[in-house]
């Protein structure tokens, strides 16, 4: 069983995908169906492509997570987060992103490599794992157009964050939306707001609020009411958005033990490495492999 907060992560963020005006909504940009319908497709499609440029972008990660008492201090994390074809290989780094001890780095840029040499491969083992990754991304495709029905969007008003301005919704379920899966079904149990970059169609800003328990998993997990998540983007790279802070407070049993997820995350420094055979050669490059070393595999 996937855990609660994967399963909620993509579901959730699903709904970052969709915007649709409620018919009542003050919306002074969009006059028109047609404009809303406009700007829905296009902040659907940034959505898609974003998600597929990101496995192949590397990046810094700062993970802070907070168990017990609000007054201890937080356990923090930071490391490269490099896609490894069909996952994300996280190499532990010092705060500044630099090495802490260079045997140890070397170590596990020499397994990432490994892992990125068998990616590179076209055998049946690397057949049968993309295709399970190409099944993943079909399903939050899917949720993703789900959005343009699930959720009704209220106007509220326009923002500035720094030169860019932001206009600002709120996040509702459409009381005439039918569910057609357990993932489509948790839509009903959220809320919360969405700004949305009115030049470049992007989402610059979620906020979203459980609203009722979600079970998870039949009745082996639930994640209870009043659980938060909030996302930042930013354009990261020429019309890709990308998360530059993370923040989950998630509460919940799985079986019969509670859970307390809080976790805040700061992602930085992205780079595009490219896809196995592009990182690979990358790596190696680091790594000082020889020219044999650096043909394809």
């Amino acid at each position: 069983m996937q855990s609660p907060r994967a399963i909620l992560f993509v579901s959730l963020l699903a709904a970052y995908g969709g915007i649709s005006l409620a018919q009542d909504a003050p919306a002074p940009v969009l006059q028109s169906e047609d404009q809303a319908r406009t700007l829905l497709e296009h902040v659907i499609a940034n959505q898609k492509k974003n998600d597929l440029a990101q496995s192949t972008y590397e990046r810094l990660e700062r993970l802070e997570i907070h168990k017990g008492p609000g007054s201890q201090p937080p356990e923090i994390k930071t490391t490269r987060a490099v896609p490894a074809g069909t996952g994300i290989d996280r190499i532990p780094v010092g705060p500044d992103g630099k090495p802490v001890d260079a045997a140890a780095y070397r170590a596990e840029l020499e397994k990432l490599e490994r892992a990125l040499s068998w990616a590179a491969e076209d055998g049946r083992a690397q057949r049968e794992a993309y295709e399970k990754i190409a099944k993943k991304q079909k399903e939050r495709s899917d949720l993703i157009d789900a959005t343009r029905t699930a959720f009704l969007y209220t106007f509220i008003a326009r923002e500035l964050r720094g030169d860019r301005t932001l206009s600002k919704y709120r996040m509702v379920p459409n009381p005439a939306y039918k569910a057609t899966s357990r993932a489509t079904a948790i839509f009903s149990k959220v809320r919360g707001f969405l700004c949305i970059d009115d030049d470049a169609e992007q989402v610059a800003r979620a906020e979203i609020e459980v609203t009722e328990d979600i079970s998870i998993g039949g009745f082996l997990a639930k994640v209870y009411k009043g659980s938060h998540l909030m996302q930042e983007r930013y354009e990261m790279a020429p019309g890709l958005w990308f998360a530059t802070y993370s923040q989950y407070d998630f509460d919940g049993r799985r079986l019969f033990m509670s859970f307390s997820i809080h976790e805040r995350t700061l992602y930085s420094q992205y780079r595009r490495i490219g896809p196995p055979k592009e990182a690979l050669q990358a790596i190696r490059a680091e790594l000082g492999k020889s020219t044999s070393a650096n043909a394809d595999p």
